[in-house]
This record gives structure tokens, C-alpha cells and sequence, in this order.
């Protein structure tokens, strides 16, 4: 069976950053879409990778994201 789902922990090692910043990026409305089971709080596979995919830049200059006009 495939992972869907990565805990904070989990998100934190694939990224390289603290689980504390994506806790600080929830409290501030940033990062990726996130669920609450049960008071637990996991990121579904689908919204990871489109959170990366918005990510991607062809430049350091103002906001050129990838394929943007």
C-alpha cells in the first residue's frame, strides 16, 4: 500500500526544515493544504507535490514562478 499521508515529522525530514516551521506556517495561513484527524495533523501526498510544484521559480528576481507570463 502506498503512504498518503505525512505526519509533520515525516514532512519535515522530505523538506529538511523543522516541524516547527510548518507549524508556524499553519498558525500563518502558509504552506501546504492540511488535515486534522482526530487532532492529528497530516498532509495528504496530492497537496504536498502541489505545494512543491508552486514552488518551483526560473529565477531569484521578484515573483517569476515557472511558466508564468
Amino acid at each position: 500500500m502506498q503512504l498518503k499521508h505525512l505526519n509533520q515529522k515525516e514532512l519535515g525530514r522530505r523538506w529538511n526544515i523543522s516541524h516547527r516551521t510548518l507549524e508556524r506556517w499553519r498558525w500563518a495561513g502558509e504552506g501546504p493544504q492540511f488535515m486534522k484527524l482526530g487532532g492529528r495533523v497530516v498532509y495528504r501526498m496530492e497537496d504536498i507535490i502541489a505545494f512543491e510544484q508552486e514552488q518551483l521559480r526560473h529565477s531569484t528576481g521578484g515573483d517569476a514562478k515557472a511558466g508564468a507570463a
